[in-house]
Formats: C-alpha cells, structure tokens, sequence
C-alpha cells in the first residue's frame, strides 16, 4: 500500500527556503522603522477567547458571521486570531499598560487566519503588520499612524499608491447619520442584499462597505457621513487633513470609506495599489475610541492600522522589486576523506567564531560534486582539503568569483579572512 504523500490544507501556505529572505528583509525594514518611531514590539498569543473577538471586531461583520476559525476546548471558546487589534488592545487592558505614562504606541508582525476564500494575496492563514496608538485623541496620532505605514512602503520602493480618507464620526454623530442613511435605504430594502438586509438595523453603515451587486447603486448614491459629522468631528477630521498636507502626504477623500470593523470612529482610512490588480487593498485602519471600553477597560482613545504583507509582496514582485539578499556562504570547506571531515568540523567553528559564514559537505561526495554544490550556495570561497593538504599544511584556497588559487596554511587562511 503506498504511503499517504500530505500537503498543506487550502488556503494555508508554506513559506519555503527561497522565499524566506524575502520576508526577513521585510520585517528587518519593519523593525527598522518602528524604532526610529519609537514603537514597541508587542506579541500577543495566536489563540484568544471567542468572546472578545465578537465584542471586539463585531457580531454582524463578515469576519464574525463568517470567517473565523473557532472551536471548545472543554468549558472555554476560542478562535484563532482573525485581526490583531482586539488582541493589542485586550493585552492593553489586562497588563495595565496604560499605567506606564503617555500613550502607548505599539506594533506587531505576526499570522492572522480567517475561513474565506483564497485567493491571490488572501489566504487563509495571513501575515500582517501593523501599529496602535492607545491613549491619545490628538489628530497627530492619526497622521502619525499613517506616516509610518507610507514609509514602510516608501522605504520599499513602492510609490503607486493611493491614501483614501475619510471621517465616520463620533458616536453622536454616526447615531445621526444612521437614521438619515435608513431613511434613504428603507423604500429599497427589500431590493438590497440578504446580508445587508441583515445589517440595516444593527448597523446601517456596513451596508456602505458591501460588495454584493445589487447593493452598488443604492451605496452609490448614499448620503455621505461628512455631511452630518458635528464640530468636533469636523474640527478632528480637518486638523488630520492639515497635518498631512504638511508632511506632503497625498491623500483623496472618499466619503463612503467605513472600513470592515465597528469599532472605528472618526478617521478611517485605506492604502490602495493598481499594481495590484482588482484586490487591490494594501492597508487600512484608523480611529476606534470605542474599543478599549467595550473590551472592558476605560474609556481610552486610539488609533491604528494594519498592513497584509503577502500583498505587499505581491506588489514587490510586480514592480521587480527585489527584497533580500541573494543567498551566500563566505566560504564552502570541500573535504576529502574521513580525516578531512574531521578536520572541516573543527575548522567550521574557527570561522563562525570570526563571524564567518561556513560550511561543508555532509554526504562524502566527490570533489566535482562538492565545487558545484559550492557554486550553487553562491560561496565566494572554497577552500579544498584532502589527506595530502593535511600532511603538507597547505591548504588550497579557490576564490570562486575569479577562479583563482592560493596555497595557504590553515592561519593564513584565517589571518586573510581576519582583514
């Protein structure tokens, strides 16, 4: 009977040898910028409490309805992470952070996993980065938020992007809107999409963010929320706008930007990519003053965004953008013969220690076989060592590069490496 050959489960990736440079650099520019931020890593656990998911994120969006892996493990209800907002913010909550002074500005790297249909650039196990600002009401840590996520991007090299804006107001002004926005939806309601029928009591305004067809000309046409934001809401909104046309941010507005979540208020916003094709999502977040308190702590304003990086390289590659470094081995130790080994085991550690990259044939191969092999971990050098060499001490050392040779002693070798 043969033997069961297993493979990973759709929508769930592996990230192989050739590929993981790609995402090192990534999250090495990552870690880069946030410090010059001065954000802090923060790492919360892949597993959280159904509930808080619910709470957080919202019991009528598509991740709850619809996409979240959750299962019992005897009296308790979990789910694997779908987002890392409510997470952060719980983290927030339960370790007191607030405790240590001033806002806490926070970013994470880390996989996601939503039950929806893969397809390219979504996945069902994800990866994303992304910041919290937690404890400010200041415009400046909405512009901040999207600083930082323009120069992630900027510090790639991607340059065709569009920042969309736009403000959903306070919860004053959303309870407002909401009723105009019924009022115009209800001599319709019944042409609308099953699941917008669904949410138009709830919460009429993630009808906006449908995609269904026969909700297009109805969102369309909508009333828009700038209309009815109060003065703070306004006031709020137009410092954010001030504050990018100063650091030369481009950005358009787009009044019917509600973003997927319902703990955002006020700022919302989306970085978008032609490069990408129709799914064209590069980023998105903005402000949810909401969420601390409904989570269970005090009422504590934030902001923040989250960014999926399998898009971002897939606009790297569009673009031909090369993230990481070819991969190489200062030096391939080619033995030959059991003595030899012993020798080139020794020696390996001599190298690293100096914070040489080394290494060596594991298989006893020929000498043309381990050239090659050689050659194809792009080694800039070889050094060849047989029974003969050990008896003699000279060594002899290939640079790969110009195909030129030294007899050396095994301390020359390391003196030459050593300058």
């Amino acid at each position: 009977m043969a033997k069961a050959i297993y493979s990973t489960h759709l929508g769930f990736f592996d990230i192989l040898p050739d590929e993981s440079p790609k995402w090192r650099a990534l999250e090495n520019i990552i870690h880069e910028e946030a410090a010059k931020f001065n954000f802090e890593e923060i790492r919360t656990p892949i597993l959280e409490q159904t509930e808080l998911i619910k709470r957080g994120v919202g019991q009528l969006t598509d991740i709850v309805t619809k996409e979240i892996f959750a299962f019992t493990k005897g009296d308790s209800n979990y789910v694997l992470r779908p987002e890392l907002t409510a997470p952060v913010v719980r983290a927030y909550v339960q370790h007191h952070l607030g405790q240590r002074g001033g806002s806490q500005k926070l970013y994470y790297i880390g996989p996601m996993f939503r039950a929806e249909r893969p397809q390219k650039g979504r996945q069902r196990q994800f990866h994303q980065f992304g910041v919290e600002i937690i404890g400010s009401d200041n415009p400046i840590a909405d512009v901040e938020c999207i600083a930082f996520m323009i120069r992630i991007y900027q510090r790639i090299g991607i340059q065709n992007f569009d920042l969309k804006l736009n403000s959903v107001g306070d919860p004053e002004s959303r309870d407002r809107y909401k009723e105009v926005l019924k009022d115009y939806l209800k001599p319709n309601l019944s042409k609308l999409s099953e699941l917008s029928q669904n949410r138009f009591e709830k919460n009429p305004m993630r009808i906006l963010d449908s995609k269904e067809p026969e909700d297009q000309e109805f969102i369309k046409n909508a009333p828009v929320i700038g209309d009815h934001l109060n003065d703070e809401s306004t006031e709020h909104f137009t410092r954010v706008c001030e504050l990018l046309d100063k650091l030369n941010i481009s950005y358009t507005l787009d009044p019917l930007l509600v973003r997927g979540m319902d703990y955002y208020t006020r700022t919302a916003f989306e970085l978008t990519s032609s490069d990408l094709g129709s799914q064209d999502a590069l980023a998105g977040g903005g402000r949810y003053d909401l969420l601390v308190e409904e989570i269970g702590g005090q009422p504590t304003p934030a902001v923040g965004f989250a960014a999926g990086m399998e898009r971002l390289l897939i606009a790297c590659e569009e673009l031909e953008i090369k993230l990481g470094s070819e991969k190489s081995v200062d030096i391939y130790l080619v033995t030959l013969g059991e003595k030899a080994q012993t020798w080139g085991i020794e020696t390996l550690s001599k190298f690293r220690e100096m914070g040489i990259s080394a290494t060596m044939d594991y298989m006893g191969r020929s000498m043309k076989a381990q050239m090659k092999d050689a050659n194809r971990e792009n080694a800039r050098y070889a050094l060849i060592v047989g029974e003969n060499e050990l008896e003699t001490g000279l060594l002899t050392l290939r640079n790969m590069e110009e195909s030129e040779e030294l007899q050396l002693t095994i301390d020359q070798v390391l003196g030459k490496f050593r300058s």
